[in-house]
């Protein structure tokens, strides 16, 4: 006598192996519109830095922003731009960022002076806060607390006014959004302070060399 059970455990089987099938499937085509829209992700994502690089560097033009090849601190080659002033006379670095927020990765582009010394612009290239909460560190108001910090004083979170120079007012209800980006411009200060100062060092003795943007 056939067990009662047997059609309905044939049954889930089939339906399983049906959401294994459909679920590889929807992953494949996924993952080849991933690829084949990467080089345009990755092109459009050069321009909005190039574009905003005169905010964050003032008197910085995109003409003359060179990309240079330093040492990470995985000893791989990472990425950072030079920026000049129209007549090519160097005037600032943008740094590539990125760290964890609340809800999901931070990515951020950060300005700094010709020596290193100051933080001229923060500017977030992508970003996926609570919605009406912690996505409003985009807002130029927000970032606009970051001009002129000191890169020799560490940034910390304060909810009133602040009151000493390294303070950032944090954003209402989204302290934690706060706190993660000025630990990303902390730990590429830190990360970045070395290896520019040395390329400055190469620069002035004329060993350097740049990447040409595209």
């Amino acid at each position: 006598m056939m067990d009662p059970e047997t059609p309905k455990n044939r049954n889930y089987l089939q339906q399983a192996w049906l959401v294994l099938l459909l679920g590889f499937l929807y992953g494949g085509a996924l993952a080849g519109v991933h690829t084949s829209l990467a080089p345009r992700i990755a092109e459009n994502r050069l321009q909005e830095t190039l574009n905003v690089i005169p905010d964050l560097v003032p008197g910085a033009v995109i003409q003359q922003t060179e990309l240079i090849s330093l040492a990470g601190p995985g000893g791989g080659l990472e990425r950072i731009y030079r920026t000049a002033d129209a007549a090519g006379q160097h005037n600032g670095w943008v740094l590539v960022a990125a760290g964890q927020g609340f809800a999901d990765r931070i990515e951020l582009l950060i300005g700094m002076d010709r020596q290193f010394t100051t933080i001229t612009g923060v500017y977030v290239l992508d970003q996926k806060e609570t919605p009406g909460l912690g996505d409003y560190i985009r807002d130029a108001e927000f970032l606009d607390r970051f001009r002129g910090k000191s890169a020799d004083i560490l940034l910390s979170v304060v909810k009133m006014s602040p009151s000493l120079p390294g303070e950032i007012q944090a954003l209402t209800g989204a302290t934690v959004s706060t706190w993660a980006v000025c630990d990303i411009v902390n730990q590429a200060i830190d990360q970045w302070r070395d290896p520019i100062l040395d390329q400055q060092a190469s620069t002035a003795s004329g060993t350097s060399s740049a990447d040409e943007i595209p």
